[in-house]
């Protein structure tokens, strides 16, 4: 029988809304293209950005960054909130890292991990890094792995608060989009997110129970610091947050995403998400049909998506049982249809979620595996052609 399509239906509703701007952050890989092992050149990279910005004065929305590191690059978009726009800012960022890795000797890779053995990693010489390794020891040594994070705009701290406590149940199931990390040193983890068990190590890391108020986020992240399970705000790994710098909602959940659709598809989805709760106001019993979750359920719905992503069943925000993903992913779209519809993105959600139904970052990187004839370095070869086949086109 033919699989149902993930269709909403039009409603109309909230058409006049002002689509909320949304910014992302990836972190990407350093690849010796010859050994296809992680390379500590960030420092050089970053070099080569600069220099070229400096004899380019229309390359200045570039924005790249070192990381924990010397084998990772960041790259941020400027916020957008037309979502073929943010598609351009990826797009934009990954050719500027690219182009500054190539002129460094190595190439760029948007992958969770490293599928091949990556040896002793070298940190990145900043004082900050320095100290989290010398207080966090293996954990921090350990590290070395790339996200996405994604920004969405809210009006207040207390409005984005409101967001977060609705929004945590839904956040495997990004996390089960996104999947992008099977292999490690060099063998199959088993896992279709290996990067989100080694990153939730962190001490503050990981999915939130409900908070209820401004003030008690403050309070739980003051206690936080002061136990040392974080050395500041900046440190906070939970799933979702309030930004930092930023007047936004930051979900920290996703791999990086080899293609950058996939990444894009997660960002539309957020911001659906943040829109749907934040427009319900801070005092509304509406929860978007979830009931509260304990933290061992949270654990268990994000320890399901890590493991299975999409290609089992995953535990349904709206009922807490397990259903095929299928239908959690139309559980998720019916919940935003209106959103979705006010930013004119249903037709791209659409569409990408049932590619990622066919097969996602993890699907992929087994299936070059698979085609090589057991090689791993052709996964790597292949993350490198998906990572920046998007600007070489």
């Amino acid at each position: 029988m033919k699989p149902k399509r993930i269709t909403p239906s039009a409603s109309g509703y909230l058409a006049a809304v002002e689509p909320r701007t949304i910014g992302i952050e990836e972190e990407l890989l350093l690849v010796d293209p010859a050994t296809r092992h992680v390379s500590p050149r960030s420092q050089r990279v970053l070099q080569q950005a600069t220099h070229r910005r400096s004899h380019s004065p229309d390359r200045s929305e570039e924005d790249l960054d070192k990381e924990l590191f010397r084998h990772q690059l960041e790259t941020r978009t400027p916020p957008a909130a037309d979502i073929s726009e943010v598609r351009e800012h990826v797009v934009a960022q990954r050719r500027a890292a690219a182009g500054a890795a190539e002129r460094a000797g190595v190439v760029t890779v948007a992958s969770g991990t490293s599928p091949v053995a990556t040896g002793e990693l070298r940190i990145t010489r900043d004082d900050r890094y320095l100290a989290m390794v010398a207080l966090y020891g293996e954990i921090a040594r350990t590290g070395g792995i790339c996200g996405m994070h994604v920004h969405v705009q809210v009006d207040s701290d207390e409005q984005g608060v409101a967001v977060i406590d609705r929004l945590v149940p839904w956040l495997p199931v990004l996390l089960a989009i996104s999947a992008n990390s099977p292999y490690s040193q060099g063998h199959d983890t088993g896992y279709e997110s290996w990067r989100s068990q080694v990153w939730a190590q962190w001490p503050s890391a990981g999915p939130t129970e409900r908070f209820g108020s401004l003030e008690v986020y403050q309070e739980v992240s003051r206690r936080l610091i002061a136990t040392g399970a974080a050395r500041d705000r900046g440190m906070l790994y939970f799933d979702a947050r309030l930004s930092v710098e930023n007047p936004t909602v930051e979900v920290r959940i996703s791999d990086v995403c080899a293609d950058p659709d996939d990444g894009v598809l997660i960002a539309a989805l957020v911001r659906s998400l943040v829109m749907r709760f934040a427009d319900a106001g801070p005092d509304a019993t509406d929860t978007g049909t979830c009931p509260p979750w304990r933290a061992e359920l949270l654990q268990a719905a994000q320890w399901r998506a890590a493991r299975f992503g999409l290609s089992d069943r995953m535990l349904s925000p709206t009922t807490v049982e397990l259903s095929p993903a299928r239908e959690v992913l139309a559980q998720l779209v019916a919940t935003v249809r209106d959103q979705l519809e006010a930013c004119g993105d249903t037709a791209f959600v659409h569409d990408g979620l049932e590619r990622v139904l066919a097969g996602g970052g993890a699907s992929r990187q087994r299936a070059a595996y698979e085609r090589s004839g057991g090689d791993i370095t052709a996964v790597v070869d292949d993350l490198v052609v998906r990572t920046n086949a998007c600007h070489r086109r």
